[in-house]
């Protein structure tokens, strides 16, 4: 049976699309996909990491094309995309806001996860629903031979992980589980024992190979948070991720792939200040089914599939006082799509698809129609389940590779994605606290057109390789805020912005070195992130509120000695995009703010320098790691927030930067046997 178990892992292996946890020079130059990062969790969670916790998310924007939000946040951001643009995958169920501590540092535990893709350029057919990027994980599935585990303790949580089999050569369990202790320390002293903070995430997978033609396998995730001060403040957020698949090899390897899914991403949050007795809850709930095939017909191979999924947004419901207002809305999703790739000739290979996207939006909650001011003049409803309007999209994608030498490629592709969940954010980087909504009578998808060019090198001996990208992205009905609205000022979402179009532009360089005690890279991002919105900055183009020019990441490992491993990362942005006052007038001795121009103002470069040393022994069948870090080790403030005061007179404004890190040390111990 252990053979048969062997045989058909194999076949999968050559079906499935995610499978590669490394990847070589010559894999990243022979791939067709332009723009796709297949990542080697391994090499990028050894990189520096804030508090000791290893973070996939914050090590992914080392990576060329990709940016970080902000110190406070894991979130990334890509080609002139927000975060809430990007759709991550876990065994091919959404996740949503990944965060914990507020985004501080992501929900993923880097022991759950097996392999990871990001796809930043041609977005290959079966994926959809995103309009910047793609990341799609794949959790790791357990041992079938022996039990193996591991445990971490660090600053702010421990970790441990247990895997092995249930059933010899048949069944086999992992279970990853994570929490923090920090509630624990605010119990020791009296001036904090009746405030909360703690977080912890759980991920388990449960795989059984019935022959060797059929397997199923089962995934969980679980992230919670929750902040409390005393009986004033309690804010709380929670992911809930869970698919259940069926993988059926047919003769001649053909393989059929079966999923149920289910996410549930929420938030609750509640105070009691000075009398103001509100709370404030919203949640992303989505469930359904996806079935795809993948097979050979001749030279090429075909990716086919469908799916369908009912969603539930509450974009909010608000508590305030003797005030409730609501606002949820349902909806349908359903795609199908073909993909395939083929060698054309020796030298140039292509992979080309197109996915039918139709999105109804679904009665049962109340919809109305705007004036330009944004005022209701018109509201209607539908009975629950019945359509109130159907947007259909065709999305193209297309990437070729040729070959020009052994040593070199030129790359070269056009995607189209749509996007029906929007997202509004009380501040240019992503919260727990962001609203929601879907597309609906009055909000249409964002639609982003991306076309790319690369071309990729490397030297006879795969000690390095070199790749320079160029990518143009257009995008359709972007939303922003209308002059004068905030966050809350409605909870008709769709009264606070206006739709218009956004574009990004720009060229990535990254030279890495694969071999040899040193290995690591250097990456240069050059990037331009616009919108045009009528009603908004005069209907000229602007800076988006993400928009930075420049960013250099340079990562380097250095292998010591068997025993110590040495890392380094230096970060580098220019100044992000922001608005600030123009002027300011009285009225009735208050002094009223004037801006003139969106986002016409930068904040100050933003670089750090993170350091680390790891110890590892292995002592009979225990293996140890110590790893110390060292986050911004020359103790430099960059900008968090950036606010503006007057002076005690009101004669004089300042601008009064905020910062959230200074230098870090940390430590943290992992025993594995």
């Amino acid at each position: 049976m252990a053979q048969a178990q062997d045989t058909l892992s194999t076949r999968q292996r050559k079906m499935r699309e995610v499978v590669v946890t490394t990847q070589r020079s010559a894999e990243r130059i022979g791939k067709i996909q332009i723009g796709a990062e297949q990542v080697n969790i391994s090499e990028l969670t050894a990189t520096p990491q804030l508090f000791g916790e290893r973070d996939i998310m914050r090590s992914l924007q080392l990576l060329p094309g990709v940016k970080s939000e902000s110190d406070a946040s894991s979130n990334f951001q890509v080609r002139g995309g927000t975060s809430a643009q990007n759709l991550i995958l876990i065994d091919d169920a959404p996740v949503y806001n990944l965060g914990h501590l507020a985004g501080l540092f992501s929900a993923f535990n880097d022991n759950a996860l097996a392999s990871a893709t990001l796809y930043k350029g041609l977005i290959p057919a079966q994926y959809g629903g995103a309009s910047s990027a793609v990341f799609s994980t794949t959790a790791r599935t357990g041992t079938l031979d022996n039990w193996h585990g591991s445990a971490t303790i660090g600053l702010l949580a421990a970790k441990a992980m247990v895997e092995g089999p249930l059933v010899q050569q048949k069944m086999s369990l992992l279970v990853t589980a994570r929490r923090s202790y920090m509630d624990a320390l605010l119990q020791c002293f009296p001036d904090f024992r009746g405030n909360t903070l703690y977080f912890y995430d759980l991920n388990a997978k449960l795989h059984y190979a019935h022959d060797t033609r059929n397997s199923f396998s089962l995934t969980f995730f679980r992230g919670r948070d929750r902040t409390g001060l005393e009986d004033k403040l309690d804010m709380g957020w929670s992911n809930r991720a869970l698919s259940l698949s069926w993988r059926h090899l047919f003769s001649g390897s053909a393989l059929s792939h079966t999923t149920a899914l289910y996410s549930d991403y929420s938030t609750d949050n509640a105070m009691d200040i000075l009398g103001m007795d509100a709370s404030f809850t919203g949640h992303i709930r989505q469930g359904g089914l996806r079935q795809s095939f993948q097979f050979h017909w001749g030279p090429a191979q075909f990716h086919v599939g469908i799916q369908s999924l009912l969603m539930d947004v509450k974009s909010a419901e608000w508590h305030e006082m003797n005030v409730h207002e609501r606002e949820s809305r349902t909806s349908w999703d359903n795609a199908f799509w073909v993909n395939t790739v083929a060698a054309v000739t020796d030298q140039l290979s292509l992979s080309a698809g197109l996915r039918t996207d139709a999105f109804s939006v679904l009665g049962g909650a109340m919809y109305y129609d705007l004036n330009e001011q944004g005022d209701i003049i018109r509201l209607f409803n539908k009975k629950r389940g019945e359509i109130v309007k159907t947007y259909v999209n065709l999305e193209p994608r297309l990437s070729a590779n040729w070959r020009m030498h052994p040593l070199m490629s030129l790359k070269a592709g056009y995607c189209r994605t749509t996007q029906h969940l929007h997202a509004l954010r009380n501040q240019s980087l992503a919260t727990p606290f962001d609203r929601y909504i879907t597309s609906s009578n009055l909000l249409h998808p964002e639609v982003a057109d991306q076309v790319s060019l690369g071309f990729f090198a490397m030297t006879p001996a795969q000690d390095y390789d070199i790749s320079l990208e160029g990518y143009y992205r257009d995008i359709q009905h972007v939303l922003d805020y209308r002059d004068g609205k905030s966050f809350s000022s409605e909870i008709e979402l769709e009264r606070l912005v206006l739709a218009g179009q956004g574009r990004g532009y720009g060229a990535e360089f990254c030279l890495r070195k694969n071999s040899g005690r040193l290995t690591g890279w250097l990456a240069y991002t050059l990037s331009w992130s616009q919108a045009k919105i009528p009603g908004i900055n005069e209907g000229r183009w602007y800076d988006a509120n993400n928009d930075r020019r420049h960013d250099i990441n340079a990562v380097a490992n250095y292998h010591l000695s068997p025993r110590w491993t040495l890392g380094a990362a230096w970060t580098y942005n220019s100044g992000q995009a922001f608005t600030a006052p123009s002027g300011k007038y009285v009225i009735e001795d208050n002094y009223i703010y004037y801006y003139s121009e969106r986002n016409g103002y930068r904040a100050p470069d933003y670089h750090r320098l993170d350091i680390s040393a790891t110890w590892t022994k292995q002592v009979r069948r225990l293996h140890h790691e110590l790893n110390f870090s060292i986050y911004n080790l020359y103790n430099r403030y960059n900008p968090f927030i950036i606010n503006f005061e007057d002076s005690e007179n009101g004669a004089r404004t300042r601008a009064k930067q905020y910062s959230l890190f200074g230098i870090m040390p940390s430590v943290a111990y992992t025993l594995r046997f």
